[in-house]
């Protein structure tokens, strides 16, 4: 017998409901179903189930491909993961298609990708070198972009144009990989956003402060003009940025508003391998607040996801 005072409490009295009364928020209908051999990109779309991430991803899709029919932004933002994972010529056909309308990186995903275009290359082992100071000493990295931005400045270019520019200009040997460098000639806007420090042509003798954050500013200001375009069914996707992209479309989100125009009733997504807190808030709630739109959070790796989001936009073409 147990000596504890309390015993189990008697249950015989618990009333209940039958099963079909009470209902389910999952129903079969929502299934998957299982992929047919030669079904195609479609076919697996249309074979997952209505539920969750599965849904999410649809929606996605959904709101891209209607967007490029309606001639709405989108607007793809991005780390430098995207870039150095080998993403740069799903992102360059999907431009070409219509599917992007304007590219917003952070400084880092502008490093990979002109070095990329210059030597085919990227992603120094860090560990290897840093005990020696040898870590972002690059000299092409830090001096040719350097020079790019400074002249870009005094021409009044963007961080985005001024790269893309110096890129053409010398005919790069990978240029067919630089999404900096086809977005150029493409003539679609793609801006850097940037915090002095945080990259390493920061840390090159021929940084120029003033034209860096001169040059950015201005990027900022265009990105802005550009998300004033989501209005009505654009739609914004922030692709592996955990900190200063999300900080960056928020800020011009609020900035858009302020200044009068009518930003709402958008998409926006983030995709990403880890959901971090500043994407969370800042792309996928906070911009929607009231009402204004849908966000969703797509978890998974850059270089499985984009391709396959890539894919599903495609065969809405055929």
């Amino acid at each position: 017998m147990s000596k504890y005072r309390k015993q189990p409490l008697d249950l015989t009295g618990l009333q209940t409901v039958g099963l079909r009364e009470r209902g389910g928020k999952v129903k079969v209908e929502q299934f998957a179903s299982a992929y047919r051999q030669g079904a195609g990109m479609a076919g697996w779309l249309d074979s997952l189930p209505h539920l969750l991430a599965a849904g999410s991803f649809r929606a996605v899709v959904a709101a891209v491909a209607e967007a490029r029919a309606r001639r709405r932004a989108i607007i793809w933002g991005m780390g430098g993961h995207v870039i150095k994972c080998g993403l740069a010529p799903v992102l360059i056909d999907l431009m070409r298609r219509g599917y992007a309308t304007a590219f917003a990186m952070n400084g880092s995903a502008s490093i990979h990708d002109f070095e990329i275009a210059l030597a085919g290359h990227t992603s120094e082992d860090v560990e290897a070198v840093l005990p020696d100071g040898r870590f972002g000493a690059a000299d092409e990295t830090g001096r040719e972009m350097n020079l790019a931005i400074a002249k870009g400045d005094a021409d009044g270019l963007g961080m985005g144009e001024a790269l893309g520019r110096a890129l053409d200009a010398q005919a790069s040997p990978h240029g067919e990989c630089s999404l900096v460098l086809q977005a150029y000639r493409n003539s679609t806007p793609l801006t850097v956003h940037v915090a002095i420090g945080t990259d390493t042509p920061h840390m090159h003798p021929a940084a120029d402060p003033a034209a860096i954050g001169s040059a950015t500013h201005r990027d900022f200001r265009l990105l802005c003009s550009c998300i004033a375009d989501l209005h009505d069914g654009g739609v914004y996707l922030n692709v592996g940025s955990a900190v200063v992209m999300p900080e960056v479309f928020l800020k011009a989100v609020s900035a858009v508003r302020n200044l009068g125009h009518p930003l709402a009733s958008f998409t926006t997504a983030n995709f990403d391998f880890l959901q971090h807190y500043r994407p969370r808030v800042n792309v996928v709630e906070r911009p929607h607040a009231g009402g204004s739109g849908q966000g969703y959070a797509i978890t998974g790796h850059h270089e499985i996801m984009i391709p396959l989001l890539a894919a599903a936009l495609i065969e809405k073409d055929a």
